[in-house]
């Protein structure tokens, strides 16, 4: 888990950075092999230096030895201070060289001769300083069994030294032998471990240059792909986040980009081919009679003037709806409308409806007025209300109802026609919502315009973020259609 963190570190950090630490590293093994080396042959640099130590301290205990019997015999001759003072002085450093020796109990052979030494060094010692006394007090019969013996010391202890200087040379060239060879074998493994460091090291650059240059590689591969016009690639791999890893994801994302444009761009201009064929296909439906637009509206005209000039009001009226409403039909020849349009044409469609069916239906509305500049298809509540009337209230028992709501609820604008009539089951919903319901197109009385054809442009003009929802508690419950618009006060819904 550790080593896996570290990874992922080191494969996000910048190129230069993965250079920086690869070198450091690399510095940091070479000078930790170095040291270790250097601790190594030190430490056998001492064991070589202590080799000769033993015999050269023997030779100096030797040395320290003949200056006492030197010095004792120079005052024994002369009876000089300065004969005395260098026996003293002598002593004293003979004494030093004594303290190291090994007096310790052992069963080495080595050391069991320098503590014989010591032992008969402290004895002749003790004589020496007896035959310098008794010289000074004249004892010349005492003096010359002191100094007898003494002599004889002294040559034993030259013999103990003579034959331990020779055993430890022996050894001590034994073992400078061994570390010799030792010193040669650390050279050779020294050598073996700075190769092991350097080709880890080529190794750990190969990989990090080869990092770079194979997503460099294929980068510039399917640069060129994109370049020919191919945008189906597949998506470059990226496996750390340094300068190469971030200029990948960068042409991914540029790639997946142009795609969505392409596609967009495809898809913006089938929606325009359809939103054209619907709204043609709308304006032909209502021009069934093949009558000449203008002469329809002038002879509705006219109509209305005579019913006026025969005091006719309602019959008027009622002629001014008629051709207020086709004209909106036939004039309207842009894709779009405002909300307030859209409602006058379903407040027309109310009052024709009610002149023709006595007034038996009851329509209200509740509209957020600034609501009414916002711009929707054209034609999409009249035949929802269309719907309402013919599918909802026309042949039930009791007084029809119809009710129009437009309101914002966050950033939705939301138009609700909701009917006490005929209701709906479940599974009609599901269909109707699927556009698995085909319009009754024998309808006389219907415009052509469905259900079908109201979603449909909402899908294109709204870019498929419009809803349509149609709630119902069963049969004889009433029928509403919520129709759901995106929408922001700041700005127009619709998305160009």
């Amino acid at each position: 888990m550790f080593l896996e963190t570290i990874s992922n570190r080191f494969r996000n950090l910048r190129f230069q950075q993965k250079l920086t630490a690869l070198f450091a590293l690399t510095m940091v093994v070479i000078l930790v092999v170095n040291l270790y080396m250097f601790v190594i042959i030190n430490d056998m640099a001492e064991k070589v230096e202590e080799v000769y130590t033993s015999n050269v301290s023997l030779n100096e205990l030797s040395s320290g030895l003949d200056a006492v019997q030197a010095y004792m015999e120079e005052y024994l001759n002369t009876k000089s201070s300065d004969a005395m003072k260098d026996y003293y002085r002598s002593e004293q450093e003979y004494q030093k060289l004594m303290e190291g020796l090994h007096i310790q109990a052992t069963d080495h052979m080595l050391w069991l001769t320098e503590k014989n030494i010591y032992s008969l060094s402290k004895t002749y010692l003790k004589l020496a300083a007896e035959v310098i006394q008794a010289k000074r007090g004249r004892n010349v019969e005492k003096y010359g069994e002191l100094y007898e013996e003494t002599h004889m010391l002294y040559e034993g202890i030259h013999t103990y030294i003579y034959s331990l200087n020779n055993a430890q040379f022996k050894d001590n060239s034994r073992n400078y032998q061994i570390l010799i060879h030792a010193l040669r074998y650390m050279e050779w493994i020294s050598v073996g471990i700075l190769l092991l460091v350097l080709l880890g090291n080529i190794g750990l650059i190969a990989a990090s240059t080869r990092s770079v240059t194979q997503p460099l590689y294929k980068l510039a591969k399917a640069a060129d792909e994109v370049a020919s016009g191919n945008f189906e690639i597949d998506k470059l791999p990226v496996k750390s986040m340094d300068e190469v890893g971030i200029v990948t994801n960068t042409f991914n994302q540029m790639v997946e980009n142009i795609r969505n444009y392409i596609e967009q761009f495809r898809l913006t201009m089938e929606r325009e081919f359809q939103m054209q064929n619907h709204l043609k296909d709308a304006q032909l439906k209502y021009l069934q009679a093949q009558i000449n637009p203008h002469f329809l509206f002038n002879t509705l005209n006219a109509g209305a003037q005579l019913a006026m000039m025969e005091e006719a009001e309602r019959t008027g009226q009622f002629l001014e709806n008629v051709a207020e409403f086709f004209r909106y039909n036939v004039r309207k020849n842009d894709k779009d409308a405002t909300l307030r349009e859209e409602i006058h044409l379903v407040d027309n469609y109310i009052y024709i409806l009610n002149v023709r069916f006595s007034g038996e239906i009851l329509f209200s509305k509740d509209v957020d007025e600034s609501l009414l500049e916002v711009k929707v298809p054209r034609m999409i509540l009249q035949p929802l209300v269309e719907n309402a009337f013919h599918y909802g209230i026309r042949n039930i028992d009791w007084k029809g109802r119809i009710e129009l709501s437009v309101y914002q609820k966050e950033e939705e604008l939301c138009i609700s026609i909701w009917d006490n009539g005929a209701g709906m089951e479940k599974e009609r919903i599901a269909q109707v919502l699927l556009g698995h319901v085909t319009e009754n197109k024998e309808k006389p009385e219907s415009n052509g315009i469905g259900m079908k054809n109201v979603m449909e442009r909402l899908r294109l003009y709204f870019h498929n973020q419009a809803k349509v929802e149609i709630f119902s508690e069963g049969k004889n419950q009433g029928t509403e259609v919520l129709l759901r618009i995106p929408y922001r006060q700041e700005e127009d819904p619709c998305i160009e």
